[in-house]
């Protein structure tokens, strides 16, 4: 992960995003220069008032990386860096009627944290004005970042073969797997698939010990980087949703990834066969050395 790092002065911060001619020309930016290693070194303090800067996009996604006061949060489109400023408003939702509960400081963003974020743009970068989370997302992230996940504490061993992201699927077993289907060039999630996810992730959660892996594909039209990019799309808007709307914990989560028009379950010759490879499969696995020891 590439860091927005900065001291009192300067400020090192990543180009995730450049200002437009407009916003460039109505407000004085501070000193930029070229770092050696692609970042962007700003001289000048951050902003104290966010209100006065254009809008940034909004982010929807989880948070994959954090250094200090700077964040990469993974979203459909993929990984987007931005800063965390002392006026960034941090609330999580929950509660009565889901009132946001008292403002919380950038060590409550962990890895793994689903969010949603409002974003300013500064300097060639993106700030946080407000992120907003779940209160039982937050449990689950602090949880898994202390270590005190009560039920599965008694087997140290077994909790790290669940946490783990391992690349060979010949080390697990798997017990179920689901397709949810897609329209030709999309990647959006019509209703029965949602009903189709979370009825996945409840049958994953009553198995012992179990991961999900989600893997995207295609079928054969078009070329190969729009197809890989499509499947990496599918694959990460099914694991939003699983862990945002479904509430499967992110940490039981296997790396997905997209397959382009790879292992096609049917033949793409027809439009029935290339609907049915326009797919996200949701697998149930059990890790065999894990399931060994059970009784």
């Amino acid at each position: 992960m590439k860091t927005l790092a900065y001291k009192s002065a300067p400020l090192a911060l990543l180009a995730a995003m450049a200002l437009p001619a407009t916003a460039v020309a109505a407000q004085e930016l501070p000193q930029t220069d070229v770092a050696a290693d692609g970042d962007i070194n700003v001289y000048g303090q951050l902003p104290a008032d966010l209100d006065a800067l254009p809008d940034g996009p909004e982010l929807e996604g989880f948070i994959s990386a954090r250094s200090g006061n700077n964040v990469q949060v993974t979203t459909e489109s993929g990984e987007q860096l931005f800063l965390v400023a002392p006026t960034t408003d941090i609330r999580a939702r929950g509660g009565f009627l889901g009132l946001g509960r008292t403002t919380l400081t950038a060590s409550a963003l962990m890895n793994g944290l689903p969010v949603s974020v409002e974003t300013v743009q500064w300097a060639g970068g993106l700030i946080a004005s407000q992120v907003r989370f779940s209160d039982n997302d937050l449990e689950t992230a602090q949880m898994i970042a202390t270590g005190t996940n009560q039920r599965f504490v008694a087997n140290e061993e077994a909790t790290e073969a669940l946490r783990g992201r391992v690349a060979n699927i010949d080390n697990y077993n798997v017990m179920e797997a689901t397709n949810v289907y897609f329209d030709t060039g999309r990647h959006n999630l019509s209703p029965q698939a949602e009903r189709n996810l979370c009825n996945a992730a409840a049958q994953a959660e009553a198995t012992d010990n179990a991961l999900i892996l989600v893997v995207g594909y295609t079928d054969d039209v078009g070329d190969y980087d729009y197809n890989q990019e499509l499947s990496e799309r599918r694959a990460t808007r099914v694991v939003n949703y699983l862990q945002q709307q479904c509430g499967w914990e992110p940490w039981r989560m296997m790396t997905p990834t997209g397959m382009a028009e790879a292992d096609p379950a049917a033949d793409n010759s027809t439009e029935a066969g290339r609907a049915q490879n326009r797919r996200v499969s949701v697998n149930i696995l059990v890790s065999k050395a894990v399931e060994g020891m059970g009784g």
